[in-house]
């Protein structure tokens, strides 16, 4: 397993062969989950031209562990990898990646997702948004799951 919070832009596919190559087992090994989250250009209405996310240091590291080990207490996954930006983001940069190994989709799929939500809600970030006109905080995630277009009539 892997967690880390870095200052500095990263690739994930990059990320993803690095790690596979030096530290996933190379057999029984038969899913990979992964999701990339990007910084969006738009918030509630407005118009974002950049972030800046702060943590502290220490506590948000033992967090994320604390989050993969209760998704490794749930499901049995073989690995895991983690890895949340902080610092200065421009739209489009990437944000946070979350990769898990399992034997099988299910547990990929299901260990991933809830590393992922648990992140969002539990690990102590802090966001601070530049807009055209004027800074903000941001108090709460979005709901990921929110429809992006209004049911049809």
């Amino acid at each position: 397993m892997l967690i880390e919070v870095r200052g500095d832009a990263f690739d994930p596919l990059a990320e993803l062969s690095r790690y596979r190559g030096t530290s996933v087992p190379a057999t029984g090994v038969g899913a990979l989950a992964v999701f990339v989250g990007t910084m969006r250009d738009y918030s509630e209405g407005s118009s974002v031209r950049k972030m800046t996310l702060e943590h502290y240091p220490g506590m948000t590291e033992r967090q994320l562990q604390n989050i993969v080990d209760e998704a490794r207490s749930r499901w049995p996954f073989d690995d895991a990898l983690v890895i949340h930006r902080v610092g200065e983001l421009l739209p489009a940069d990437p944000i946070v990646l979350v990769a898990v190994w399992s034997s099988h989709r299910g547990t990929a799929f299901d260990a991933c997702r809830h590393i992922l939500e648990a992140l969002k809600h539990r690990a102590p970030f802090w966001k601070k948004e530049v807009l055209e006109q004027g800074e903000r905080w941001v108090e709460t995630n979005t709901d990921g799951y929110a429809p992006a277009f209004p049911p049809s009539p």
